[in-house]
């Protein structure tokens, strides 16, 4: 591996003879079959080995953060800079990881135990999606540590214990809406855990909502003309704009959610007969969609130009190093970052904003709510009433539309 990145032969001879050749060759190995490009390589290169030839026998298996560090301030660094000092942490603790001998920290959420029965119940029982999972496991979590940080036995909890939570953790961070939200997932939890004998029976049956009015808030569509300028940043031909140009028309023409674009494969393409088959997050069901023609050829663009030659079946891959497929929370930042750099004003700047401008825009063009929802993915109209807000004049005005038209 080492004669595939130098040149020269004394510093192959010198990388061989280093420590830990085997190792070191090991991962670099890995990073090439993970589309590292020949200077990364170079420069992983260098660093495991200043990394390696420092690195006792007692760290073997068993390597931390604050002994890597030590290890580093001991140096001499090879350039007397933060940046190199930096550089060596972010390329030694990814090696370590692979050899399996780094320790991460122990660091547990508080009744750890009470967290993890709630995730089996959700997901065994309640059959809910991975992404509500995820999400009422990261609140719960939230409160469980609130409780161990004031002191808070959950075996005791009281009524005024809820509410300070509301009042102290609450106020300055949730909008009604999302106070809302996370009084629905503590009675679910607390439900759960009195089943358990955790808690009080009584406790979950007095969390009230904050009282919150349909269509109170203002949905937050961007403008068809900030979708089109944020569309044009995405003209040449490089693979990040090929790549989010296919991303950002998946948004925005078929209003999809950010992990059904993440998890969008290969495979749900029809190219033969012009389709595109969503699995729908929310109903837990297919749907099948025409294949617009704008659409289908940013994903021809990019799937026959640039797309890196990966096994994953996923369509959309990181354009740097892992080359894994992208995930919902980098697909955020995909969208965030272009909306940015526009100095777009906007309530939110992610990937939903997309998905509303798409409603805006059906219902500008006169579909009824049915229609909207349906090609929206919502369950019941209702979700959908939200872009009536705006737009009353087109609500009355309901005809045919062609997806094409969208761009």
């Amino acid at each position: 591996m080492f004669e595939n990145i130098y040149s020269s032969n004394a510093a192959c001879k010198r990388h061989h003879a280093g420590s830990l050749a085997a190792e070191r060759e090991r991962y670099l190995q890995h990073c090439a079959e993970q589309g590292c490009t020949h200077a990364s390589l170079y420069l992983k290169a260098c660093c495991l080995l200043w990394i390696a030839e420092r690195v006792q026998p007692s760290d073997l298996n068993a390597i931390n953060s604050s002994r890597l560090r030590q290890i580093i301030h001991e140096g001499p660094l090879p350039a007397n800079s933060p940046a190199t000092a930096t550089t060596l942490i972010n390329t030694a603790r990814p090696w370590f990881k692979f050899l399996g001998w780094w320790q991460e920290p122990t660091e547990t959420t508080p009744f750890e135990e009470n967290l993890e029965l709630f995730v089996s119940w959700m997901r065994d029982e309640r059959g809910l999606t991975p992404c509500t999972i995820s999400q009422w496991r990261s609140r719960a979590a939230t409160f469980l540590r609130w409780c161990f940080n004031t002191g808070r036995r959950f075996s005791t909890l009281s009524p005024e214990d809820i509410d300070a939570y509301f009042i102290t953790y609450g106020a300055q961070r949730w909008s009604r809406i999302s106070a809302g939200h996370i009084a629905t997932m503590l009675r679910a939890f607390l439900r759960y855990a009195a089943t358990q004998g955790a808690c009080s029976s009584t406790l979950a049956d007095s969390i009230r909502s904050p009282r919150h009015y349909a269509l109170e808030s203002l949905p937050y569509a961007l403008s068809w003309e900030d979708v089109q300028r944020v569309l044009a940043t995405t003209n040449s031909s490089s693979e990040r704009d090929v790549r989010d140009r296919a991303i950002l028309m998946l948004l925005a023409v078929y209003g999809l959610r950010r992990g059904e674009v993440a998890s969008l494969r290969l495979d749900q393409i029809d190219w033969a007969a012009g389709q595109l088959r969503i699995w729908r997050l929310k109903r837990r069901q297919p749907q099948v969609y025409p294949l617009a023609f704008t659409v289908a050829e940013a994903l021809a663009q990019y799937v026959d130009t640039v797309r890196p030659k990966v096994l994953h079946p996923e369509i959309f891959i990181r354009t740097r190093a892992p080359r894994i497929p992208i995930s919902a929370a980098g697909l955020y930042n995909i969208v965030s970052g272009r909306l940015h750099l526009l100095n777009i004003q906007a309530a939110h700047l992610g990937p939903h904003a997309l998905r509303h401008a798409c409603a805006a825009r059906l219902l500008a063009n006169g579909l009824s709510l049915k229609e909207i929802g349906d090609h929206l993915g919502h369950r019941s109209t209702s979700a959908t009433m939200t872009y009536t807000k705006v737009d009353l004049v087109s609500l009355r005005e309901v005809g045919d539309f062609d997806l094409g038209d969208l761009l």
